[in-house]
């Protein structure tokens, strides 16, 4: 099951007058990248992973958002509990896309019939569109769920996965990116049939280990079990720059924002971390990064001086920055514990009121002082009349 074009879906829930518009959602500077685009967008030649200055010039008439990702997360948990109250067996491979193992459940009451009830469950619940394919694997499932796309489903039965493959182009297969894409039709293989003809030993010979699963991927076959759903280990962010700077008071600042929102997204899924990371990228684009281990905790003025600590730790001034991040990793389940002697009540309900103001109004509705620096606004209204935010946009 896949959510189709979540992101796009997510925020026309919020923005009725969004719907048929072509809307891009991701960093709104030249340096951003799509992260999810809407089909009217995508009729313009505009996909995800694309650069924001190709897909404007694309589609010049698009809506860009930058979004928000505490509401996608939030959206996606909705989906992940029904489907865990609904099925025996389910992979979460990302936040918009499910694998759920159904074996078995033809004895009861059919696994196409149980895979329409959950998805128009899902539908009336959380009002998003969802895609389906139900197949004997999870390779041909997932090609199925993108040929049913938009908001539909298909059942593929037992024995016809080859016959269903074979005039799909051969990028359809989940492994195949671009490079080997472009390997395979200077071979003159174009559409899945195509592989499904050659030897496997003329595949193997060209492209390895990788050419035996992508060959078996193309005939239908994918032993690969559907991995049962574990909680996620690390919550991490990053932000590039319009412009490379060393303007250590906006980047300070900025990390503050981002280690403040983290730890509240630690707080409202009840977690805590024991492992903190700072990353750097600079203008050569050579990447350094910087961990230290904690006791576990999901309080912001112990992760805060922490953060600021490694970043003094690794930054070279004589460079230029163009990416900064924060992680939060090894993760495990509980509430903050309070210090016997060093914490007070009074911070405690502070936090408490802050948490409170950021479920109700938004992530980035309070901030530190300190932080000002790098308040920007999160979505951009065309249809409010008001002009677009002045500051730019600092998260790829």
């Amino acid at each position: 099951m896949d959510l189709d074009t979540f992101f796009v879906s997510c925020e026309r829930l919020h923005d009725k007058r969004l719907h048929n518009k072509p809307v891009l959602i991701g960093g709104t500077s030249d340096r951003g990248v799509v992260a999810s685009c809407s089909y009217e967008a995508r009729t313009f030649g505009v996909h995800s992973a694309m650069p924001m200055k190709l897909a404007r010039q694309l589609c010049p008439e698009s809506i860009i958002i930058k979004g928000n990702a505490a509401t996608y997360s939030q959206k996606s948990k909705e989906v992940t509990e029904i489907i865990r109250e609904s099925v025996p067996l389910f992979e979460k491979s990302s936040i918009d896309e499910f694998y759920m193992d159904l074996t078995g459940m033809d004895r009861f009451f059919g696994c196409m019939q149980i895979a329409s009830e959950l998805r128009q469950r899902i539908i009336k619940e959380t009002k998003l569109p969802i895609s389906f394919g139900l197949s004997e694997n999870k390779t041909v499932s997932k090609i199925a769920t993108g040929e049913a796309k938009p908001n539909n489903q298909m059942q593929i039965n037992y024995g016809q996965e080859k016959h269903f493959l074979a005039p799909l182009s051969v990028k359809k297969i989940p492994m195949v990116g671009e490079k080997t894409y472009h390997t395979l039709q200077q071979l003159g293989i174009r559409y899945i049939s195509h592989l499904q003809q050659m030897p496997l030993d003329l595949v193997e010979s060209a492209f390895g280990r990788h050419g035996t699963k992508m060959w078996q991927k193309a005939q239908g076959i994918d032993p690969s079990p559907v991995v049962p759903y574990q909680e996620r280990k690390s919550i991490s962010t990053e932000r590039t720059f319009d412009k490379d700077t060393t303007d250590t008071i906006k980047l300070k600042s900025i990390m503050l924002v981002m280690a403040e929102n983290l730890a509240f997204q630690l707080r409202r899924g009840q977690k805590l971390t024991s492992c903190v990371t700072v990353k750097i990228r600079y203008s050569d684009f050579n990447t350094h990064s910087l961990q230290s281990k904690i006791s576990f905790t999901s309080a912001d003025h112990i992760l805060i001086p922490k953060i600021m600590e490694l970043f003094d730790r690794l930054y070279n001034k004589r460079l230029l920055i163009r990416l900064i991040g924060v992680r939060f990793s090894q993760l495990a389940e509980g509430n903050y514990q309070i210090h016997l002697f060093e914490d007070t009540e009074e911070m405690i309900r502070l936090y408490q009121a802050l948490d409170t103001i950021r479920d109700k109004h938004g992530d980035r509705k309070i901030l530190r002082a300190a932080g000002i620096e790098a308040k920007t606004i999160s979505r951009f209204n065309p249809f409010s009349g008001e002009p677009p935010p002045l500051l730019p946009n600092r998260r790829s």
